[in-house]
């Protein structure tokens, strides 16, 4: 039987019902999924209130923390649970919550951050079919023919009138009076991690041609992907095409970045993490965007970099980080170390000198490129402006911030075998250490690193 430590699976999914639906309605698509995905769902409503935005994350994030394994993870929230999905991202990435892993999302007609566009005359038809304790079968069935593009199958459309039936409908009403009419931008604010957001070609309100507008200022990477032929319903309409999705999503954030071992996630996730530590370390586990516009240098100045990260800083097979853009992303923010040497210009300019001067002079054999660095490391080469020690000084300080940039993914932590993040916590002292020795470790802490003392005993 697979252990926690080594599960069967690369990814799990937390998938976020709808309103009306529950976790049941993730059946098909975890029927579909690809074997390296796990598919979780959970009930948004199962406490029959959906007052908030924020009662509601609060039950996804309790479900992810039970259920997450310190592995990577994406999120697939379809309507109700796509508004739901922008604040458990934000949490999570905000290190509050004991979670740890998020890798992107995978949106289906996702209700935005804004208040939900809904006709009045729609939001009153709805509320009138909620009045008692439950909707009755025969107006579930008439919410299920309105919000599917064609019938569905016989199993799929029995299946999504028992879910709409089991629901409370207090939630129905919560959610149309308050939730969905609840502007949560500030609280979610930007969430820059790889999105792709699925919508029908024949679901008006949150369908394809409006999901782009609702869904830009919150998801600066989001695809938007239209969906013929299908309406609101995706997890009943297209589960084969949904599971395909996240199977390609997870693919390609996998390919392009370095995974963090689920030892290591579970114990980022831990109390023995402080939520600062957390914070940072899960936002620097996403994906680097290699696409977008660079922020203070140009994009040749990137490329060159890149071309040097790759012989000064080798990550081997499999995905890596994109230390150009976050040398790029530092320069930005003024987060470099404060420091040159006298008559050096400020950070951004010399690294846009230096970067300009290696560029020209660049060889295009590998074995040449390695001369260049062992020169520009020795005896240096002519570059205009960067003050009395040329070009040396300046390349230094670059060195060393791509193997800052390197060391600071949570990733290369666990590569190297350094755990010392988890010494603080959330407790009202510092978690700290008992043992320290070679080749021991404490219970804690990931087994790679050792025995534990108990096992060294036994």
């Amino acid at each position: 039987m697979p252990s926690a430590a080594n599960p069967p699976h690369e990814c799990t999914v937390f998938f976020l019902p709808g309103l009306g639906l529950d976790a049941a309605s993730a059946g098909a698509i975890a029927a579909a999924a690809d074997p390296r995905l796990r598919v979780v769902g959970i009930d948004l409503l199962d406490r029959g209130r959906a007052a908030s935005v924020e009662d509601l994350a609060d039950t996804a994030l309790e479900r992810i923390a039970a259920e997450a394994d310190g592995g990577p993870f994406l999120v697939c929230g379809h309507s109700l649970g796509g508004k739901v999905a922008a604040r458990v991202m934000t949490r999570v990435l905000a290190g509050t919550e004991p979670a740890f892993g998020l890798v992107g999302a995978v949106l289906l007609a996702p209700s935005p951050p804004t208040p939900e566009p809904m006709p009045d005359d729609k939001r009153a038809e709805m509320l009138a079919t909620a009045q008692g304790e439950h909707l009755s079968r025969a107006d579930a069935e008439a919410f299920v023919a309105a919000n599917v593009a064609a019938p569905l199958a016989a199993d799929l459309h029995d299946a999504a009138i028992d879910a709409v039936v089991r629901q409370p409908a207090s939630a129905w009403r919560d959610w149309l009076t308050a939730g969905s009419l609840e502007d949560a931008t500030r609280l979610v604010g930007v969430l820059d991690l790889p999105v792709v957001v699925l919508a029908g070609d024949d679901d008006e309100a949150l369908g394809a041609d409006a999901q782009p507008d609702l869904v830009a200022d919150v998801y600066p990477r989001a695809r938007v992907e239209r969906m013929p032929g299908v309406g609101h319903l995706l997890p009943y309409e297209a589960p084969e095409r949904v599971a395909a999705v996240l199977a390609e999503t997870w693919q390609a954030i996998r390919a392009a970045a370095p995974v963090v071992p689920t030892e290591w996630g579970r114990v980022i996730a831990s109390s023995r993490v402080d939520v600062a530590v957390r914070r940072t370390l899960a936002q620097r586990a996403l994906v680097d965007d290699r696409d977008r516009a660079p922020r203070t240098l140009n994009r040749a100045q990137v490329e060159t970099l890149r071309a040097l990260a790759a012989l000064l800083v080798p990550q081997g097979e499999g995905g890596t980080i994109d230390l150009a853009v976050r040398i790029d992303d530092m320069l930005a923010e003024g987060g470099t170390d404060g420091w040159r040497p006298v008559g050096s210009p400020a950070d951004p300019v010399a690294y846009g000198l230096g970067l300009d001067a290696i560029a020209a002079v660049w060889p295009s054999e590998v074995t040449e490129q390695r001369s260049l660095i062992v020169r520009l490391i020795t005896d240096g080469i002519d570059a205009a402006g960067l003050g009395t020690d040329g070009i040396r000084s300046w390349f230094e300080d670059a060195r060393n911030d791509l193997l800052r940039m390197w060391l600071a993914h949570p990733a290369s932590l666990a590569r190297i075998g350094f755990d010392g993040f988890a010494v603080g916590g959330t407790g009202p002292r510092p978690a700290g250490w008992a043992t320290i020795a070679t080749g021991e470790r404490e219970t804690w802490e990931p087994s790679e690193l050792g025995k534990t003392v108990v096992e060294d005993a036994a």
